[in-house]
């Protein structure tokens, strides 16, 4: 063919594939998409070529920005807007379809721009649903499922689809967040999938029955230890609340966490014997309800903790079946006295003494009031002679709040009560009082006072009490509070701490500061330091919705409030004594000061904790002492000053409890020492890892309150377990001030937490393979020999004959071992684990250069594409040159597990 009939019929689509595939080899982007640019406008048909040119290019990988293809198509997509004629529109109808049944092939990916990208060049939300379920089926039955959910989403053909069959498969494979968007916005299918996780949480329900549906799905036991009833119970709630579904449709979830909650109070009331009669025989009620089941369990459990008459009289109370009761307890109840077969109800409330005990008064903090100082305010005339008191300028006010116990069945709990207390009086905002809480009086008062610069409101750990203020009025929700003249002694509490903390570590012990190894914590421990005697609080978990309330309720809710006072005023009088500065506020003014970002983040830490949080822990017992400068500064709970340089993740050393196992792998693929606990492990366990091994706990929930009162001081964090795990990941690296770089990343095996590998070359794994039968015949020597020689001439001399291979960019980060260790008959390691050979695709033979084997548990990893993905997902935290950059933009090299 001559040059001009070239020209008359346009640039051929493979010549300019080839020629942008050259330049993409060379790393010659500016180039690549100059040359793009010119060339599309020479294509005959510039549609149909684009999709010749995509079909073509190599080294297609899902969900990557860094591909020939996905350039190819940005590309195409800034010269489209330059030529708004080329469209669909030019083709006939036939050709049309037979253009968008092309494209709708390539659609096996989740990179969302390139998805879009095809999507509209080829207008595919035009094309009939039926053609679109058939390619949602056919990535189905490859196993591409999260692949089919996230194009089943952009198509809006969630209607078209079986929930079930579709969600299923996400959930096996620990991708529940995408099954909740699938649903998202259509109300029968969020409905589905709630009751779907509620059947799972079941005694009977097995997983191994489910995932025989779905025989080509591989799953890891990752996966499937997240599918197990405490945190499936956690899910459904969650996802009732946030679609707003009836509690009532998921019982089993239900029935799960009030069994939890009622192991609890029986933990509270005749283990740890924190909990009054009362209290405990309030929340019992609330707890078991109208649940025989729950009921039943009840009796069991006092049978056990208590004996068998509280166990009589609780089944009578509840009228257990005979033939459900536990053995004995039929008979007892026949013995019973008339008057003891009934649970007493005293009323307390009547014959209690507002002044209690003499011990009582040694022992705890009282407040300086008689009865008559402290005011109901449940009327609009009672509120408006608080206002004229609370709200006098120049004023202080100890601000506090109660609230009912839900113990998770319900995620935001409404304010019961409200404490004011000024120098002379009380006041106590009734808001369960008939019409009183939702009386626009009522509200206007609290934004008054909120707002009121000249009135300083003291509080500690406000962040708890805001977010059920706004549960408690939605009113919240469109017009939030403004806040003004506040002070959380939460703040200063932990400056207090962190100058203990250093004058612990670099001053003589020569005598033990208040508190330091108390049992306290929060507001009470704050108490006890200064004030010289800890709150009592065994009022704390009431039934605060119960009227009346009994004195010592009375007495706890106005001293918790009445104390903010008495601290402030201790603190503001010799501050150079606690370590604080002359003026208080510039404590919590200081914030103002850093970035936006910073304290965005800060407010999602106040978040997390409700007493003394995440930063401040205090211990009983003292763990091993750290072994360097470093290790103490890493160890004291505190965030490092900014000018402290960062740490390497190898000195960071953690144990996760069961519930942040995601948390754990994030860190342990960063580089971090992580020790995770066992679905099954009882949380204890977490603390004697601590104390042995010298390491943090990392937990969250109700562990945090009994785990922190087991270990050393700052040797237990706690976090938000509704954050993705990633976030959490940040956080605790930013708060230890922990920096990783590209080169710790996969320095740790992430299976079994071993830094120990053993580089195993391509012929070697083959010789193993052969020798276990596992390698298949069309996978012949002369195959590999043939990769290997494309590889050298590629890459240059990775395996030379003789020479260690080069190792990968985390080498001196690791441990290595020789495969001279590696027993040559049982392919398995000194310490007896085999290499798991049967995970090894023999497929990867040809492509993989090198293989690295952890010697501890011997699974086996190879240079893939996760490193990049790790890469992006903690950009914010490494620390990354210029050579690191570079690595990243081209060809991925990273552990990738098998």
């Amino acid at each position: 063919m001559n040059h001009s009939t070239q020209e008359a019929m346009g640039l051929d689509p493979d010549t300019l594939r080839d020629e942008l595939f050259e330049l993409w080899n060379r790393k010659d982007l500016q180039t690549l998409s100059l040359v793009a640019l010119q060339g599309f406008s020479k294509l005959p048909e510039p549609l149909e070529a684009l999709l010749t040119i995509l079909e073509g290019c190599p080294g297609r990988q899902k969900g990557r920005s860094h591909t020939l293809g996905y350039h190819i198509l940005m590309e195409f997509q800034k010269w489209l807007k330059e030529n708004p004629q080329v469209n669909l529109s030019s083709f006939s109808a036939e050709q049309a379809l037979a253009l968008q049944q092309r494209a709708l092939s390539l659609l096996t990916d989740t990179q969302p721009s390139f998805v879009d990208s095809l999507l509209n060049i080829y207008e595919l939300n035009s094309l009939d649903p039926s053609i679109l379920r058939l390619h949602i089926m056919r990535l189905q039955a490859l196993n591409c499922y999260k692949e089919a959910a996230v194009l089943s989403v952009k198509l809006k053909l969630q209607e078209e689809l079986n929930m079930e069959e579709m969600c299923v498969p996400l959930i096996l494979q620990d991708k529940l967040p995408l099954a909740e968007s699938f649903v998202t916005g259509h109300n029968h299918l969020e409905k589905q999938l709630v009751t779907l996780l509620d059947s799972w949480c079941h005694p009977d329900f097995s997983v191994g029955e489910i995932s025989k549906q779905f025989p080509l799905l591989s799953l890891s036991k990752h996966c499937t230890s997240q599918i197990q009833p405490k945190m499936l119970t956690k899910h459904v709630l969650r996802l009732a609340e946030k679609f707003k579904i009836d509690q009532g449709l998921c019982p089993n979830a239900l029935h799960k966490r009030r069994l939890d909650s009622l192991r609890f109070l029986m933990y509270k009331r005749f283990v740890e014997k924190t909990m009054t009669e009362e209290n405990w025989s309030d929340h019992v009620q609330y707890v078991v309800a109208g649940d025989l089941e729950l009921q039943i369990h009840l009796v069991e459990m006092l049978v056990k903790y208590s004996g068998l008459q509280k166990a009589s009289q609780w089944s009578l109370r509840y009228s257990v079946p005979r033939n459900r009761l536990p053995c004995g307890v039929w008979e007892t109840q026949q013995s019973l006295q008339p008057d003891l077969q009934q649970i007493g109800q005293s009323d307390s409330s009547q014959t209690e003494e507002w002044v209690p005990s003499q011990s009582h008064c040694q022992k705890f903090y009282q407040v300086p009031l008689t009865k008559d100082k402290v005011h109901f305010v449940d009327t609009p005339e009672a509120l408006q002679r608080c206002r004229g008191i609370v709200l006098k300028e120049g004023g202080i006010v100890g601000v506090d709040m109660e609230w009912q116990p839900t113990f998770g069945c319900i995620s935001t709990q409404q304010v019961a009560l409200i404490q004011l207390a000024v120098s002379s009086q009380v006041f106590l905002l009734d808001l369960c009082a008939s019409g009183f809480c939702q009386h626009p009086e009522t509200l206007s008062f609290i934004r008054d006072l909120f707002s009121e610069r000249n009135v300083l409101k003291l509080g500690y750990g406000m962040s708890g009490d805001l977010k059920c203020l706004v549960a408690t009025w939605h009113q919240l929700l469109v017009e939030p509070l403004k806040m003004d003249g506040m002070l959380d002694l939460l703040g200063i509490h932990q400056k207090i701490m962190r100058g203990k903390a250093h004058r612990t570590q670099n001053g003589p012990r020569s005598g033990v500061l208040v508190g330091e190894d108390s049992a306290e914590k929060g507001l009470s421990l704050l108490v006890q330091q200064v004030l010289g005697r800890p709150l009592d609080k065994t009022e704390q978990m009431s039934n605060w919705e119960k009227r009346p309330l009994r004195i010592s309720q009375i007495r706890y809710a106005v001293a918790d409030a009445y104390c903010l006072l008495d601290v402030y005023s201790a603190l503001s009088s010799n501050p150079a004594n606690f370590g604080l500065p002359a003026d208080l506020r510039s404590i919590s003014l200081s914030q103002s000061e850093k970035s936006k970002d910073q304290k965005r983040k800060e407010k999602q830490d106040k978040q997390m904790k409700q007493a003394l949080g995440k930063e401040e822990c205090q211990g009983a017992q003292r763990a091993s002492p750290p072994r360097s400068d470093t290790e103490k500064g890493l160890l004291c709970g505190e965030k490092p000053s900014e000018d402290s340089p960062p740490l390497p993740p190898q000195q960071l050393r953690v144990v996760c409890d069961n519930m942040l196992q995601g948390l754990g792998r994030y860190l342990r693929c960063l580089g971090v020492d992580v020790v995770m606990l066992e679905n099954n492990d009882d949380h204890r366990v977490a603390a004697k890892l601590a104390q042995a091994e010298g390491r943090v706990i990392l937990t969250c929930g109700q562990p945090f309150q009994s785990l922190r009162s087991q270990v050393g001081e700052g040797r237990c964090l706690s976090l938000d377990c509704s954050e993705k795990a990633r976030d959490q990941a940040v956080r605790v690296l930013k708060h230890f001030n922990i920096q990783p770089t590209p080169s710790d990343i996969f320095s740790r095996c992430q299976a079994c937490n071993s830094d120990q590998y053993v580089a195993v070359p391509r012929e070697d794994m083959a010789r193993m393979l052969k020798q276990k039968g596992l390698l298949e015949e069309q996978i012949t020597d002369q195959t590999l020999q043939e990769s290997h020689q494309q590889e050298e001439e590629k890459l240059g001399d990775i395996l030379t004959p003789g020479v260690t291979p080069e190792l990968p960019r985390y080498a001196l980060q690791c441990r290595w071992a020789p495969l001279s260790g590696l027993d040559p008959n049982t392919l398995t390691f000194p310490g007896g684990a085999p290499i798991q050979l049967h995970a090894v695709p023999p497929g990867l033979l040809p492509r993989i250069p090198l293989f690295y084997v952890c010697t501890r548990c011997g699974k086996v990893f190879w240079e893939g594409s996760h490193f990049g993905r790790v890469l992006s997902m903690f950009q914010e935290v490494l620390h990354i040159t210029d050579e690191d950059t570079e690595s990243a933009a081209g060809p991925s090299t990273s552990a990738q597990q098998n």
